[in-house]
Formats: C-alpha cells, sequence, structure tokens
C-alpha cells in the first residue's frame, strides 16, 4: 500500500494512522430481470427535471468519484448508460441497499424508493433515457465550530477497510509525540504507552467510515462540536490486493450557521473477548452496558468484519423485557448508519444491549477461512464487534461530564 496521504485545507492540522489488511472486494450492481412499469403520464421523464433529484436524494451518496457505488452516477452522460440497469434493479428492490428488518423501527436514513419514485426511473429508461434541460443546486458553507454535516473520501475507496476521525482537543495529551500530517503506525512510536493509545482512546469521535457509509449530515440544532485549535486524528484500516497503490483520503465540513441547542457524542457498545470456533454458522456475541446520563437517541450504526451474519440492538427494560431498536441482516460491503426517524429519548442507567451473530462456517462466501478460530483484530480476516450510536446531549456537556457518574460500566466506551 502506498504512503502517499492527502491532508485537507478545511482543517490545520491531521494526525494519520495507518493499519494493514486483507483484500476488499467492492460490491457490483449485477444483471437481473426486468419488469416494465405503467407509464401514467403522456410526457416520459426527464434526466434533469425526474431522474436526478431521485439519484441525487438516495444514490449519489455512494454512486459517484471516490465513493462504494461501482460507478458513479451524478451526471447525464454517466447515467444514462445504466438506465435499464437502474430500472431492473430498484424493481427489484436490490438498490438502494437496506438491510434493516421493517418490523423493528422507523429510521429517517431509510433510501428505499417510493412506487412513484421506481416508476418514474422505470418509465425514464423505458423512453431511452432522456436528459431535458440541467439544473444547478449551489451550496453555502459557514465557517465555525460546531459541524453540522461531514464526510470522509477515500480517494482509493477499494483499499480502505475503513476511516475513524477523531476529534483531539488542544489539551489532549493522547498521541503528541506522533508525527503531525504524515502517516505512521503505532509500531512506529517509542513510548509503549502511546504505542497502545493509538489503538484505543476517549476521543470523541467526528466520523466512522466503512464500505457502503454515506456522510453524517445532523438537523439543526444539533451539531458536532469541534474546540477551537483542535486537531483531527485519523485511523486509516486499509486493506492489500497485492498491487502497489496510493490513498488520498479527505475530510469534507459544513458548519452550522447559529450554535445548536445538542451536541452529538458517539459512544460504543464493544465485546473485545470474543472466539468464534471453526465451523460456527449462527455464533452470539452479546454485550450490555447502561447510560451514565440522560441522552436522546439519534443512529445506530453496526460493525463487523467477513464472518458478520446479523446484529441487533436493543433497550432491556427493568422488569427484563427486550424491546428491539434494530435489526440488521449484515453486509460487510455495505455498512450503513440506521438514523432514527422520531430521537428517543433515553433516561440515565437505560440498559443498552448489542448482540451479534456470526457465520464461520464453509457456506460463507466472505469467509477467509472456516477453519480458523477467529478472534478480536483489526484484520479484515479477524473480527470485531462494535455497535456504535449517535446521542444528543446538551450542548454544554462534553463527553468527558456525560460519563460522570456513581459507576460506570465497562462495555460502554468513550
Amino acid at each position: 500500500m502506498g504512503s502517499d496521504v492527502g491532508v485537507p485545507a478545511l482543517v490545520n492540522k491531521f494526525v494519520m494512522l495507518g493499519m494493514a489488511g486483507i483484500s476488499l472486494v467492492v460490491a457490483a450492481m449485477c444483471q437481473i430481470p426486468r419488469v416494465k412499469a405503467v407509464q401514467a403520464n403522456s410526457s416520459p421523464p426527464t434526466f434533469y427535471k425526474d431522474v436526478l433529484p431521485i439519484l441525487q436524494d438516495r444514490c449519489q451518496s455512494c454512486h459517484r468519484s471516490g465513493a462504494s457505488g461501482p460507478m458513479p452516477l451524478v451526471t447525464y452522460e454517466q447515467s444514462r448508460p445504466w438506465a435499464k440497469k437502474i430500472a431492473a434493479a430498484v424493481q427489484m428492490k436490490i438498490m438502494p441497499p437496506w438491510f434493516a428488518d421493517p418490523r423493528f423501527g422507523h429510521f429517517a436514513n431509510d433510501p428505499s424508493l417510493s412506487t412513484d419514485q421506481i416508476a418514474t426511473l422505470t418509465a425514464w429508461a423505458d423512453a431511452g433515457a432522456p436528459s431535458g434541460d440541467p439544473v444547478e443546486v449551489p451550496t453555502h458553507f459557514t465557517e465555525d465550530k460546531w459541524v453540522q454535516m461531514v464526510e470522509v473520501k477515500p480517494s482509493s475507496a477499494a483499499h480502505v477497510h475503513h476511516a475513524v476521525v477523531y476529534i483531539r482537543p488542544p489539551d489532549s495529551p493522547w498521541l503528541r509525540h506522533a508525527p503531525v500530517g504524515e502517516a505512521f503506525t503505532a509500531s512506529m512510536l517509542k513510548d509503549p504507552e502511546e504505542r497502545q493509545q493509538a489503538h484505543e482512546t476517549t476521543s470523541d469521535l467526528l466520523l466512522v467510515y466503512a464500505p457502503g457509509s454515506a456522510p453524517d449530515r445532523w438537523a439543526d440544532g444539533i451539531a458536532k462540536f469541534v474546540p477551537a485549535g483542535s486537531d483531527l486524528v485519523l485511523q486509516m484500516h486499509y486493506t492489500t490486493d497485492g498491487e502497489a497503490a496510493s490513498d488520498e483520503t479527505s475530510v469534507g465540513l459544513v458548519f452550522a450557521k447559529t450554535p445548536p441547542k445538542q451536541r452529538v457524542i458517539t459512544l460504543q457498545l464493544n465485546n473485545h473477548a470474543l472466539v468464534i470456533p471453526p465451523g460456527a454458522d449462527d455464533f452470539r456475541v452479546e454485550v450490555q452496558g447502561t447510560l451514565p446520563n440522560e441522552a436522546t437517541l439519534l443512529s445506530l450504526f453496526p460493525h463487523m468484519h467477513l464472518r458478520g451474519k446479523r446484529f441487533e440492538y436493543d433497550i432491556v427494560h427493568d422488569d427484563g423485557s427486550v424491546e428491539p431498536l434494530l435489526r440488521v441482516n449484515y453486509h460487510f460491503h455495505w455498512q450503513l448508519s440506521y438514523k432514527l426517524a422520531e430521537p428517543r429519548s433515553l433516561k440515565a442507567g437505560t440498559k443498552l444491549r448489542a448482540v451479534a451473530w456470526y457465520d464461520n462456517s464453509k457456506n460463507n462466501p466472505h469467509n477467509p477461512d472456516p477453519e480458523k478460530t477467529v478472534t478480536w483484530g483489526d484484520q479484515t480476516s479477524q473480527e470485531m464487534m462494535v455497535g456504535f450510536f449517535d446521542v444528543a446531549v446538551p450542548a454544554g456537556m462534553d463527553k468527558w461530564n456525560f460519563f460522570v457518574r456513581h459507576s460506570e460500566p465497562a462495555d460502554v466506551k468513550r
């Protein structure tokens, strides 16, 4: 893997953490049977008037240059050759990808298309994919310390297993002897304690990127906070495919126009002690933790590796009953964040549970080695069990103050 690392101009300093991995397969759109839709209007839909708004809202977070989609669908010239396959994929509901069980929870970022949207894309393809007149939409960025939207964009998405962007405040001692503005690995640090710090920190997260991830965007009045003078620390986990390559990952920020009433902090439920036996096809791993203070649950982001099969978030009530918040059939190449359509108020002491199931059998086509006992590790051939979740707290409460309580379970990580 090449060592070229780009430093985006929107922030002052970056510290890059590099880690190796194994090859990653990028999902591609396959050819599927096509059902012809009935066109209700006398004039066919056009790209710029009818199709582009659907692509912008539902498809372009993945289907654009450098993102996880196999082809960009940003311009008319890029989209027209794929018109028939787009229509077939949306009719079969293969695209946009969404794996949440519809019986549990309602999520604001569900990209599933409506019947009318599917009919529009199908009618556009049937009519020969006409262009119509182009439309330009301006963007406006307001500089502030509150981040309302953030995106991580690798230039070599096929080689990036994940990227985690941490916020390091100016008074934080974390990795202070690490090189600034250049890539390094933990093994390059002289201090054993700093080598350990490179793998785990209590610093807040700005964003977690994984294959299939979309930008994070928060509603008005809610934002992530980056203190003045902070650094952004990028933990880059690269995968290899036998060929030399380079990556220039950039971070894009959109700032809130006015200070928000609530700030977003990212928490996680981890189980580092997982041991998955060889051949196990439905191995269960669980972790629980309690919230130290009242918060509003905004979104859920499960993370596993190639043996990941299913993932579930629950609230465990005092009477022992379990309320599912999210159940997904996990897909390593489409790691999605699930944003609640109605944010959920949670009291201090609420018990949250994350449960993951793994398929380490030969029937898993992504399994690197079904005869291997699998434990926690950074490599894609190893496994992780991380249930990220975002909560909103008062704007004046930072992550350290949120965790002030009489007792703190070890499972809910800062």
